[in-house]
């Protein structure tokens, strides 16, 4: 297990839900930090416009790549094992983009990317952490907590990025040692977590629990599959694009910032009341307003590129990834044993982060080479979400009304 000594159960848990909170808090600010300034330092590296976002979708990729082995190595050596692999990851993959920066060199700029995402592959799994020890009550509250702890680094990275990104003579320096500043000091939070390994099974014995085929055949499982995958590559899709956007329509990059920063904020303070929500209304009708609140999103994108309907767009895309991926992730926690959670939780991130690096491919495409211009692009990227909502939303309206097994 984690730690030696542990905790009454309801004590345990709700110190690791803290732990993780503040891992949230503190690791996760580098990633607004890099989604602000991925696009543009790409743009600054790149030899072509169209690739300005590729290295978020290298960080994206390598999400995916690595969220099998990283649900894997936790399953084997714990929960902390494998958050400490993903701080190595990014402090070396801001490293890397550091001296890319400094050497004006796009495909080493690349490499720094995709070390940067075996951090976002092991944040992902903040969430699911947060449910191992608690109670079937606690469960989705303590989800929602801990994804609450963005609400912090909301407001910690795109700070840290209007005060580091010109700090030295390479535009974007100061920022990247920034990051490795962050993944160095806040990996020391989680030698106070403690949450046991699953068990394992003995030598020889087949694993317990479904295989990963029957679990794939579960309605609950694949529908909240499909709609976490939807509501966060449809966020990464628009959010990628909003710095090239709101930069090519004529503002500055400290309203990108702020743009960014308004839009992180959408997307975790909700969090501190999404889990009564799902404890209410279930998990379904939480992931169906979010959907909802995707379409609305876009709709106020594809009104205009005031600076007003930037802002409330990207708030809009945020409380509404808040709610269809909290309310997925609620209902992935609920329909598989505690055995099952290496093969399942693993197979949940390949899926979901596979959508979002063909989103972050094609938002800088649709972004930069749609049309004349960044109003353009813009409207392409948002016009893109519609078949996906449609595909999320029919597959959660199939599994409401589908006849329940007697």
């Amino acid at each position: 297990m984690d730690t030696a000594a542990t905790l009454p159960e309801p004590a345990r848990a709700r110190r690791n839900v803290a732990v993780l909170i503040l891992a949230q808090a503190v690791l996760g600010s580098q990633m607004p930090m890099i989604f602000v300034i991925g696009g543009l330092a790409g743009q600054m590296l790149s030899p072509n416009p169209c690739l300005a976002t590729l290295p978020i979708s290298m960080i994206v990729l390598a999400s995916m790549l690595s969220a099998t082995p990283m649900s894997a190595l936790m399953a084997r050596f714990g929960r902390r094992a494998g958050f400490w692999t993903g701080c190595a990851g990014g402090a070396a993959g801001a490293a890397v983009s550091a001296a890319a920066l400094s050497a004006g060199s796009f495909g080493l700029f690349l490499a720094g990317s995709f070390l940067t995402g075996i951090y976002m592959s092991a944040q992902g799994f903040y969430r699911f952490a947060a449910a191992d020890t608690a109670s079937e009550s606690f469960r989705p509250k303590a989800i929602s907590w801990v994804m609450a702890g963005g609400l912090a680094s909301a407001l910690i990275g795109p700070q840290l990025v209007k005060a580091t990104a010109d700090a030295l003579a390479v535009t974007f320096l100061g920022t990247y040692l920034a990051v490795i500043a962050l993944n160095v000091t806040g990996a020391a939070l989680f030698l106070m977590l403690d949450i046991p390994p699953p068990p394992r099974a003995a030598p020889g014995a087949a694993p317990a629990g479904r295989s990963r085929g029957e679990m794939l055949r579960d309605p609950v499982i694949l529908v909240a599959i499909v709609c976490a995958m939807v509501s966060y590559a449809l966020m990464n899709l628009v959010m990628t694009s909003t710095p090239l956007a709101v930069v090519g329509c004529g503002f500055d990059k400290g309203t990108a910032a702020d743009i960014v920063s308004a839009h992180v904020l959408a997307m975790f303070v909700p969090s501190f009341f999404t889990g009564h929500l799902i404890a209410r209304f279930g998990a379904p009708a939480i992931m169906g307003t979010g959907l909802a609140i995707l379409s609305a999103a876009g709709a106020v994108a594809l009104s205009g590129v005031e600076l007003e309907q930037f802002f409330l767009a990207l708030v809009l895309l945020g409380i509404g990834w808040n709610f269809g991926f909290i309310g997925a992730t609620a209902l992935l926690a609920s329909a598989h044993a505690p055995a099952e959670r290496g093969r399942i939780q693993g197979i949940n991130d390949l899926v979901v982060f596979g959508g979002v690096t063909v989103a972050s491919l094609a938002s800088g495409g649709l972004m930069n080479c749609s049309g004349a211009g960044a109003v353009a692009g813009w409207q392409a990227v948002n016009l893109a979400m519609l078949p996906f909502l449609v595909l999320a939303g029919g597959a959660l309206i199939w599994l409401v009304l589908r006849p329940r097994p007697a």
